[in-house]
């Protein structure tokens, strides 16, 4: 089915994390004080992507499994900086309680919010980035989703690293001229160059304008590990040094950077809801949790966000 608006997919834990340091949470509690900051800018960042956006679809994607035990096997350091001494993400103790607070106010909504056991919501997003009807928009702060960008379905990034009032629009000459690379070579970039938000090492001394140009000439990382049994192939010795003490790591790190495009999700009904699917039950939430303005926000856009 053809669609002239786009579908909205939500990176949810990139923008509750960004809501939660966006806003103190001095100013957004509960009655008995419960901090609502990440519920509330969440909320009002979802309303202000349906006002500018105009979409009529979405879905919010989530972390099942922050750390999935797949990409952990293939490379050990995967995220291990961030896992809590007791196990577990490291996330503020006063985020933690505000995740569920955002699922109850989305199911009273009517916007579909999905995991899935063993998966990212990085794998959730590219699983529905290739099955639904375009056009696609994915919303997120997490650079590895870049790899998403496809001009021909179309799929673009929303990126928010300067929030949502400031979204950068990516298609794919967006990522050639920020990274001097393709989209669909962004996950190969990112393995050469590393990335230690992730725990991913990278190749020591290969930084981005290296990475970029060794794919520019061999294609991507299959075309630069055949090159460097080619003595022909034209490596600086002190470069062709680093790629080949790398073999085992690039070996694994671009299975571990690319996003999952096959990961088994419940059937969705993504339509806009052009008004609230549990109206009572909103408005409770609403109450109880001192979200009426930002509550209202968002149902006021989603009546009048869809043409």
């Amino acid at each position: 089915m053809a669609h002239r608006q786009p579908i909205l997919l939500i990176d949810s834990p990139s923008l509750y994390f960004r809501a939660y340091f966006g806003i103190p949470e001095s100013a957004a509690k509960t009655g008995d004080g419960q901090p609502v900051n990440a519920v509330r800018g969440f909320l009002d960042m979802l309303a202000q992507l349906v006002r500018t956006r105009r979409p009529d679809r979405m879905i919010c994607a989530l972390d099942h499994d922050w750390r999935p035990a797949w990409r952990v096997e293939l490379l050990p350091s995967y995220k291990a900086h961030r896992v809590a001494p007791e196990g577990g993400e490291v996330v503020p103790d006063t985020l933690s309680p505000q995740v569920p607070m955002i699922l109850e106010v989305l199911e009273a909504l009517g916007i579909p919010a999905v995991g899935a056991t063993g998966y990212e919501a990085d794998d959730v997003l590219g699983t529905l980035s290739v099955t639904q009807p375009g056009p696609v928009e994915v919303v997120s702060g997490d650079r590895d989703l870049f790899q998403l960008v496809d001009d021909a379905r179309p799929v673009r990034l929303l990126y928010v690293g300067r929030g949502v009032a400031k979204l950068d629009d990516c298609d794919d000459a967006t990522v050639r001229t920020r990274y001097g690379v393709p989209a669909d070579r962004y996950a190969d970039f990112a393995a050469l160059r590393g990335d230690p938000s992730d725990g991913l090492p990278g190749v020591a001394g290969v930084g981005e304008k290296t990475a970029a140009r060794l794919i520019d000439r061999y294609g991507g990382l299959d075309g630069i590990l055949a090159a460097l049994d080619d003595p022909r192939s034209g490596f600086a010795p002190g470069l062709r040094a680093k790629l080949d003490a790398a073999r085992d790591y690039l070996a694994v790190a671009p299975k571990v950077v690319r996003v999952a495009t096959d990961v088994p999700l419940p059937e969705l009904d993504p339509a806009l809801p052009a008004s609230p699917a549990d109206p009572d039950r909103l408005l409770e939430l609403a109450q109880r949790w001192n979200l009426a303005g930002s509550c209202r926000r968002l149902v006021d856009a989603l009546a009048g966000g869809r043409s």
